[in-house]
């Protein structure tokens, strides 16, 4: 059941390759050649193990970096750059046309490479069960169990007996490849669930539908896998080692015993008595290093495969903030980018596709294709059954289809055990590569992220009467954000005519962990101990309950983990789910009183986001810019104000018309001015080589219509006013602007405009940002005003491809 990278039959077919006249039993280093003096001395640096090693990681590292850049636009995965640089290191690349592989990687420094490119096999296992959240097994219901199940029973079903009917045709020829064949067609059958959850992460889809149910149904997948491997690796055995083989089975339950029921809880106490804020201290950090190295060391001398400890113990380490983050952080860089390239380079050495005959090749490929088939197929059928619909499961199938450097290690572990000869262990490492990188353009031509959200018409803040309940989704991604959108959400005069339902969403980085989360929490219970950062935000939105009742204002708050690339999903299925007209963001920049930019953690990870909710969004949206003034008072408006001045910016279109509904929600607030100030061209012959005519003129009599009833509705409020400039051009829109400065608390504008208005011209931009031509004009620095902006795009259809009409 060990498992040793480099073995002696590694060791002899590289040395019988690259220097036949070595010794293949014995490898010797001189002590005198450890540290080169330099080549101006006279040494070849390649002759010295500190020097070569260097060169060796440089090289390996550096074609691994070039050759994911180069796949980058094709979105592969790291292992397919990583698995291809080790290939073409070998002599199935660059050694195939030079002796640079025996002058590199020379037979006397192959204990130091093997040594250091197996300490990364072991981090990179490590840092794999960080990210798994053993309460997946929670969420395992019998649609997943059957897609598992059915995946690996498929395959085996197929492909053993393709296997075996084609053993009789090489019998005789060659016995070895004849007796390859079923144990090739059981390991292409089987699959490992560490390996589709790290898969699937890396594509950004662990949050969607179809990632979760193959995260799920790869785990009864991985069940069934490992009994049918340790049943076939035992049967395999000579009589005599079964015993011995059965203990080190016993002493690798021992182990998982040991880390779900001591090293686990252990963890979680000593998590849960971390001051809240209060970073890790390096010395329990250096203690979980320690204790991967302890793991590794036990696993291999019980026994067991090296990477098996590691993998339970990082399994032990709740995933997350704030410790599986950390390790991520620390340890996640330099595996992936130093580590693994070592290990595929000392793994391809001993590659060499030169040596399989093509009639060999073909059939062992045959088998491994069979098997596959048999798994997509199964997969597909079985999520059909279930009602998945059919584009999730094509992705499903492809997914339970992806490889990574578990199953490389299991081929390296049959080929150990003589269960498969040279040929098919190069078959099987080619077919890896091959069939993770076609699977993965595909999976991400079938993932369309809209189909998630039935489009749900007349889901905006326009569409609703002022005096009828309206539903929001506030977004919160750190403390500093809640000041701005609890008192934005006091605005909005919450009262028993006029209710307002608040889903609150505390945003996290998925950090440490592979499948996202999304925790309800319940106002009268303590917070999930997986969502301790957010207790100060729930108390925050809590106590705005309080203050105006439930009936008036009502909060769920949730929190969401979900990596930064598909957090929008996260936003847009509740906002789906819960049917909300409106959601609100904090914009990614923070400002201070002065309009001096303040600097946001994760600025780039929440601009991001914004982007995408805006492009995906299901409903109207709306970004708060905090400068200052909004932001930096923590009490609520209605305390802190007695005239709190608001301003609608109105140019015209369907985004501002959507500020306008939102200042009229705001109307009828006992302590808000609300001033409309509406920009246009009356009284001026303006080309219409600005606009088009019918469009323009279409859309300004929607303004005209709808502002008449506004006007018609505030009759009587003397804390309403209307205003009317005139301007021409751009120029004359920015003077509106600059005559607006330091007069109001918050000023509400609508984020696109007709691109041909004239009040635009001067101010067009090639590309389109978050807060539209005018919303960047009034969060510039050159705007002197302290006012707080929100940004309100208003809802529109989405294409299937992801556009806006």
């Amino acid at each position: 059941m060990g498992s040793i990278v480099m073995e002696p039959d590694d060791i002899a077919l590289y040395v019988y390759r690259h220097s036949p006249t070595e010794n293949q039993s014995e490898i010797c280093m001189s002590l005198a050649k450890i540290s080169s003096r330099g080549i101006f001395l006279g040494d070849n640096p390649f002759q010295y193990a500190v020097p070569r090693l260097l060169a060796q990681i440089s090289l390996s590292s550096g074609l691994t970096l070039y050759l994911s850049n180069l796949l980058k636009p094709y979105g592969q995965p790291t292992m397919v750059s990583q698995a291809l640089a080790g290939l073409l290191l070998g002599p199935s690349g660059f050694g195939h046309f030079g002796g640079h592989v025996s002058t590199l990687f020379p037979v006397k420094g192959l204990i130091i490479l093997d040594t250091l490119s197996m300490f990364g096999y072991m981090l990179t296992f490590f840092l794999i069960g960080v990210q798994i959240d053993p309460s997946i097994v929670k969420r395992i219901g019998r649609r997943e169990f059957t897609v598992g199940l059915s995946a690996v029973a498929l395959a085996m079903s197929l492909s053993i007996p393709c296997a075996v009917s084609l053993m009789g045709k090489f019998i005789e020829s060659d016995p070895r490849l004849a007796h390859s064949l079923p144990f090739v067609a059981t390991v292409s059958s089987v699959l490992a669930f560490p390996m589709v959850a790290h898969y699937v992460t890396e594509l950004n889809m662990v949050n969607s539908d179809f990632g979760r149910i193959a995260l799920s149904a790869s785990v009864i997948s991985n069940i069934t896998s490992f009994c049918i491997i340790t049943s076939l690796m035992l049967s395999h055995e000579p009589t005599t080692n079964k015993l011995k083989n059965a203990r080190t089975i016993v002493c690798g339950l021992a182990v998982a015993l040991a880390s779900l029921l001591v090293i686990r809880p252990f963890f979680s106490w000593h998590i849960r008595n971390i001051p809240e804020g209060q970073p890790l201290k390096q010395t329990f950090v250096c203690m979980v290093f320690l204790g991967v190295l302890f793991a590794g060391f036990f696993s291999h001398a019980s026994g067991l495969s090296i990477f098996y400890g590691p993998l339970l113990f990082g399994i032990a380490i709740p995933p997350g903030l704030p410790l599986g983050s950390a390790m991520m952080e620390k340890l996640g860089l330099i595996t992936s980018g130093l580590f693994m390239p070592l290990y595929f380079a000392k793994t391809g050495l001993v590659i060499n596709i030169y040596s399989v005959k093509l009639t060999h090749y073909l059939v062992v490929q045959l088998v491994i294709l069979v098997a596959f088939t048999g798994k997509f197929v199964g997969a597909l059928l079985s999520s059909i059954y279930f009602k998945v619909p059919t584009s999730d499961a094509i992705s499903i199938g492809l997914a339970l289809n992806s490889q990574g450097i578990l199953e490389l290690g299991m081929f390296k572990n049959m080929s150990s055990k003589r269960a498969i000869n040279n040929e098919s262990f190069f078959v099987l490492y080619i077919s890896m590569i091959m069939v993770t990188a076609t699977i993965t353009p595909i999976i991400r031509y079938f993932y369309d992220p809209s189909k998630r959200y039935t489009i749900n018409r007349g889901m905006a803040v326009l569409d609703k009467r002022i005096d009828s309940e309206l539903l929001v989704l506030a977004c919160v991604h750190n403390q500093e954000n809640l000041p701005s959108i609890i008192n934005l959400l006091e605005a909005f005069n919450p009262t028993r005519k006029s209710p307002l339902v608040i889903y609150a969403l505390h945003l996290i980085e998925l950090v440490g962990r592979a499948d996202p989360l999304l925790i309800p929490h319940k106002l009268n219970k303590a917070i999930s101990s997986k969502a301790t950062t957010s207790k100060s935000i729930v108390n925050a939105f809590i106590q705005l309950q309080e203050r105006y009742g439930r009936e008036p204002a009502s909060v769920f708050p949730f929190t969401a983990i979900s990596p930064y690339p598909t957090m929008h999903y996260e936003v847009c299925a509740m906002a789906h789910d819960k049917r909300v007209s409106l959601v609100i963001v904090p914009y990614h920049k923070r400002f201070g009183v002065g309009g001096n930019f303040i600097t946001q953690p994760n600025k780039k990870g929440i601009e991001v986001t914004n982007e995408n909710i805006l492009k995906t969004s299901v409903c109207s949206v709306a970004i708060i810019v905090d400068r200052g003034l909004l932001g930096n008072n923590m009490r609520p408006v209605l305390k802190n104000w007695s005239r709190y001045r608001v301003a609608v910016l109105f140019l015209g279109g369907d985004d501002d018309r959507e500020a306008l509904a939102l200042g009229a929600r705001m109307a009828h607030h006992p302590n808000i001015d609300l001033t409309i100030v509406r920009v246009h061209t009356h009284g001026h012959n303006i080309s219409d080589a600005f606009f088009d005519s019918d469009t323009y003129y279409e859309e300004t009599e929607m303004d005209n219509e709808l502002m008449s009833e506004f006007r018609l509705r505030m009759a009587g409020n003397n804390r309403v006013a209307y205003m009317e400039d005139v301007a021409t051009d751009g120029d004359g829109t920015i003077e509106v602007i600059q005559s607006m400065e330091d007069e109001y608390e918050l000023m509400i504008v609508g984020r696109r405009h007709n691109k041909r208005s004239p009040l635009l011209v001067g101010l067009e931009r090639d590309e389109e940002t978050q807060l539209g031509v005018i919303g960047d004009i009034l969060s510039s620095v050159d705007f002197n005003g302290n006012s707080s902006i929100l940004v309100v795009q208003q809802y529109v259809d989405v294409l299937p491809t992801g556009k806006q009409t």
